[in-house]
C-alpha cells in the first residue's frame, strides 16, 4: 500500500466554522449521552460561554443512544426521535453546531436533518453502508479511527466515504488497544492521518478510556485529560474532542473519563496558549 499521501489538508466548513490549515484550534465538547433536556441545555450553555471566554469556537457534541455499551443494563439515552428533537432544540438556543453519532445506516437520513456532524463511532469505522449512508447526506462526516487499527489504514475508510463523492470529512484519533482493557495514544498518528488531507481530531477522552475494565462499565483515567490534551495540540491536532459533564462522579456514561465542566476552563487556556505558541493561528 502507498504510504506517501502527503496531501494538502483541506478545509471542511461546519456551520460559520472552517475547519483545516490555517484555522483556529476548535472544540467539540458535551457529555456522552443526553441524560435529560434540562440537563443538556445547561451544560452546552455553559460550555459555550466557556469556549467563547477562550476563543475557541465550538460544536457541541452529545449522543441519543450508547448502543455500544459494555453491559446490557447501561443507560442509553433518549432514542433517536426524542433525542432529535432536544438536539434540535439545543441548536436553536445555544446556537452552535451539533455533532451526534449514528449506528446503523437507516439513522443517517433523519440525523442529519438536525445535526450538523454525523459521527461514525470507532468501533464501526469500517462498516461501508454506514459510511456511505452517512456521506451521502451531505453532512460532514466525522469517522473515528478504530481501536484496532493503524493510522494507515483509515485511508481504505477514507476511500468508501469519498467513493460517493463527499469530502466533507474529519478524522478522529481516540487511542489504540494497548493489551487488555487499555488504550494508548501514538502521538504519530496525528501527522499521517493529517497527511491523507483532512481535519484531524483528537478525541482525548474517549483516548483515556479503561475498556470494559470497571467490572461491567467502561473504566478511565480523566487526571491526565490536559497531559494528553497539551500533547495532541502540540502535535498540530485541527479540533479538541472531550467529553464534559459538570458532575463526572454521576454521570450516566463515560463519567470516569470526562473532564469535570469546573476544569474546562483553565484546560482551554492553556492548551489555546500552547496552540498560539506551536502553530500561530487566528485565534480570538
Amino acid at each position: 500500500m502507498n504510504r506517501e499521501y502527503n496531501e494538502p489538508v483541506r478545509e471542511v466548513t461546519v456551520g460559520d466554522l472552517v475547519l483545516g490549515d490555517g484555522q483556529p484550534l476548535a472544540l467539540i465538547a458535551g457529555p456522552c449521552v443526553i441524560e435529560s433536556e434540562a440537563h443538556v441545555l445547561k451544560i452546552a450553555k455553559t460550555i459555550r460561554d466557556t469556549a467563547a471566554n477562550c476563543g475557541l469556537p465550538l460544536i457541541f457534541k452529545a449522543s441519543f443512544d450508547k448502543a455500544n455499551r459494555t453491559s446490557i443494563t447501561s443507560f442509553r439515552g433518549p432514542g433517536l426521535m426524542e433525542g432529535l428533537r432536544i438536539l434540535a432544540r439545543v441548536k436553536d438556543e445555544v446556537g452552535v453546531p451539533i455533532l451526534t453519532d449514528i449506528h446503523e445506516a437507516h439513522q443517517a437520513a433523519p440525523v442529519a436533518e438536525v445535526a450538523d456532524i454525523l459521527q461514525i463511532p470507532a468501533f464501526l469505522s469500517r462498516q461501508t453502508d454506514l459510511l456511505v449512508a452517512a456521506a451521502r447526506t451531505g453532512r460532514v462526516v466525522n469517522v473515528k479511527k478504530g481501536q484496532f487499527l493503524s493510522p494507515h489504514d483509515v485511508q481504505h475508510i477514507l476511500t468508501k466515504v469519498t467513493s460517493t463523492g463527499h469530502n466533507k470529512i474529519l478524522v478522529t484519533e481516540r487511542g489504540t488497544c494497548f493489551g487488555y482493557n487499555n488504550l494508548v495514544v501514538d502521538m504519530r498518528a496525528f501527522p499521517i492521518l493529517r497527511s491523507m488531507g483532512f481535519p484531524v481530531v483528537f478525541d482525548v477522552t474517549h483516548s483515556l478510556q479503561l475498556p470494559g475494565a470497571g467490572n461491567g462499565v467502561t473504566s478511565g483515567q480523566s487526571e491526565y485529560i490536559p497531559t494528553l490534551a497539551a500533547a495532541g495540540v502540540a502535535a498540530g491536532v485541527d479540533v479538541l474532542f472531550m467529553e464534559v459533564h459538570d458532575r463526572p462522579d454521576q454521570a450516566k456514561s463515560d463519567g470516569k473519563n470526562a473532564l469535570a465542566l469546573d476544569d474546562l476552563e483553565p484546560l482551554l487556556r492553556h492548551i489555546g496558549a500552547i496552540a498560539q505558541l506551536a502553530f500561530p493561528k487566528p485565534n480570538a
